[in-house]
């Protein structure tokens, strides 16, 4: 039983999720798949069990799917025989997720009124590219709380007393700090715009001579690569930027829908 419930869960997690998506799978049979106490079951919910069984890689055979949609049945007939769907917690947790649905649907229409052009698509895949450039940089970093502490490490490294590793490791206040201050190839857009301006200045193995100054605090950099970034072409990114850009519109929706409503908050002033 209690393994029915957890199944039941996630099979509304995932009916709330893909019951409104326009590749939706099509039921395969209007008949119901069973009827159980006269009440008939809707095919419909045993194309959504099967799909949540399918992608949880559990046995989604005609079987199982059936016998879910019996057992969840059944326990429902029996709760509201029992009057529990009157009590206020089980009437909070059913209008929750009625709205819950209600909301995707409303997002999924207007998703499909209001596709993405491709050329704005196109614009914003320009855009990003511009903006993340033709290189990439493997940098390493010291990151600390004040600007003098950073000035006597860049001494250090001027005496060569110890090399980067060591003192990224014993001083830096950033987490790469104990992989020696390591932060991976990454493109000048992906770092705020001090960092980013002090590492691509910067010649292949050398450091800043100067703190550079951010909103985290006091870095110093050392660039240890760079190379050509072949950045990937639009049509292997473009469902991916179509994708952000709905996400920017329903956003952007959801505020106007709040702009023209009337909320009220009990005891604030």
């Amino acid at each position: 039983m209690r393994t029915n419930k957890i199944l039941l869960l996630a099979c509304f997690a995932a009916f709330s999720q893909q019951v409104f998506a326009a590749d939706a799978a099509k039921p395969a049979a209007s008949q119901p798949v069973a009827i159980v106490n006269g009440v008939a079951l809707d095919p419909v919910q045993a194309d959504y069990v099967r799909m949540d069984l399918v992608q949880r890689k559990r046995p989604a055979t005609d079987e199982n799917v059936r016998n879910f949609l019996i057992d969840n049945e059944l326990m429902a007939q029996e709760a509201i025989h029992r009057g529990l769907d009157n009590t206020p917690e089980v009437k909070a947790v059913i209008e929750l997720q009625r709205k819950d649905v209600l909301g995707k649907a409303l997002i999924d229409d207007y998703i499909k009124n209001h596709p993405i052009a491709d050329e704005r698509a196109k614009a914003e895949y320009d855009k990003l590219k511009a903006k993340t450039g033709d290189m990439e940089y493997h940098p390493q970093h010291i990151l600390v709380e004040d600007e003098k502490l950073a000035k006597q490490i860049i001494v250090s490294l001027n005496g060569k007393k110890k090399t980067f590793e060591n003192l990224a490791k014993q001083y830096s206040k950033d987490p790469t700090g104990k992989e020696g201050g390591d932060l991976g190839w990454l493109a000048p857009s992906n770092v705020v715009p001090e960092f980013s301006a002090a590492m691509v200045a910067l010649k292949k193995g050398d450091y800043s001579k100067t703190p550079v100054k951010t909103q985290f605090g006091w870095h110093i950099v050392k660039l240890l690569d760079q190379r050509k970034l072949d950045f990937p072409a639009y049509d292997k990114v473009k469902g991916r930027i179509e994708s952000q850009l709905a996400q920017q519109d329903v956003r952007k929706y959801l505020s106007e829908l709040r702009a023209t409503a009337k909320i009220e908050i009990p005891g604030s002033k």
